[in-house]
């Protein structure tokens, strides 16, 4: 657990709480124009079989690959009131989290997109030098467990990495000119698919302000103290405006907000080891117990 994380104060719980208020009187059918399924992916309408969902409360999907950032932002989006399931595996975590991240987000964004059509998406990028051996690292760690028949990670998670980088068809799929390939073909496809979309962001979470920056994108305040480091404008002018001049939606306040740097280094179970009351379960039962969606890739 980071050392930082019960470190709340007054002021970011009124905060909190204004967040999670705000998230679950929000309405975003008036807010945005949304280009539907149907318009943009017909084939993908037929195949969700009729499972759309009309939220009535916020609903943000996290669509960056693994070791880009996917547990810094879930946590910092703890931190402003919202549930959040770091991987969803059944209809239910998906129904009761506000916020999803990695699997199966960044392999199922399309079918996600038509069966959530008022949700939000956030893109996450990262400096490919620092990427490659991240991701070798993490591989390194989880391709046992990938294998289709013998491997104990979730028939969900096994789909999401195939599907993205092919792991059950190359010889090394930790190789590095494979996976700037597989990250560069799945940065193209979503900007191509979310491509002059209002409801849809890129941000490096490294970048100054990139936390200010999620939060006004989702209409949460920005105005309050959070689990991300505080970047003063009095100290760092030159930093944070040659960062920020470029930036839609600049956050006028006094302070900038960055994301809390989590899974650092080879560190890759931050997320299970941050205690929060609003962590939704990856694998929650509902009606239909453990039942994920119908649709197929």
């Amino acid at each position: 657990m980071p050392d930082n994380a019960n470190n709340s104060t007054a002021s970011a719980h009124a905060q909190c709480t204004a967040n999670a208020q705000r998230i679950g009187n929000a309405d975003h059918a008036g807010n945005l124009q949304l280009a539907t399924p149907d318009e943009t992916y017909p084939s993908l309408s037929n195949a969700l079989g009729g499972e759309q969902v009309t939220a009535e409360k916020l609903k943000v999907f996290i669509i960056g690959l693994p070791r880009t950032g996917t547990t810094s932002v879930s946590v910092a989006l703890l931190e402003q009131g919202l549930k959040v399931a770091h991987m969803a595996f059944t209809k239910q975590a998906f129904m009761l989290a506000d916020a999803i991240s990695d699997v199966p987000c960044f392999s199922d964004y399309r079918q996600l997109d038509g069966l959530f059509p008022q949700a939000k998406f956030v893109y996450l990028e990262r400096d490919l030098a620092k990427w490659v051996p991240s991701m070798q690292m993490l591989l390194g760690k989880m391709l046992p467990h990938l294998e289709a028949k013998s491997g104990r990670f979730h028939p969900i998670m096994k789909r999401s990495f195939q599907h993205t980088f092919a792991i059950d068809k190359e010889a090394n799929p930790a190789d590095e000119a494979h996976l700037i390939d597989c990250y560069h073909r799945h940065q193209n496809e979503v900007f191509a698919y979310f491509h002059n979309r209002e409801d849809f962001i890129s941000l490096d979470i490294s970048h100054a302000g990139s936390l200010s920056r999620l939060l006004q994108f989702l209409g949460l305040a920005t105005n309050g103290p959070t689990l991300g480091q505080m970047t003063d404008r009095a100290h760092s002018n030159t930093q944070t405006n040659s960062t920020l001049i470029h930036q839609d939606r600049v956050n006028t306040s006094e302070h900038v907000l960055d994301f809390p740097k989590l899974n650092a280094g080879t560190h890759v179970a931050a997320w299970h080891e941050y205690k929060h009351p609003n962590k939704v379960n990856s694998n929650s039962a509902g009606p239909q117990s453990r039942k994920f969606f119908d649709y197929t890739l």
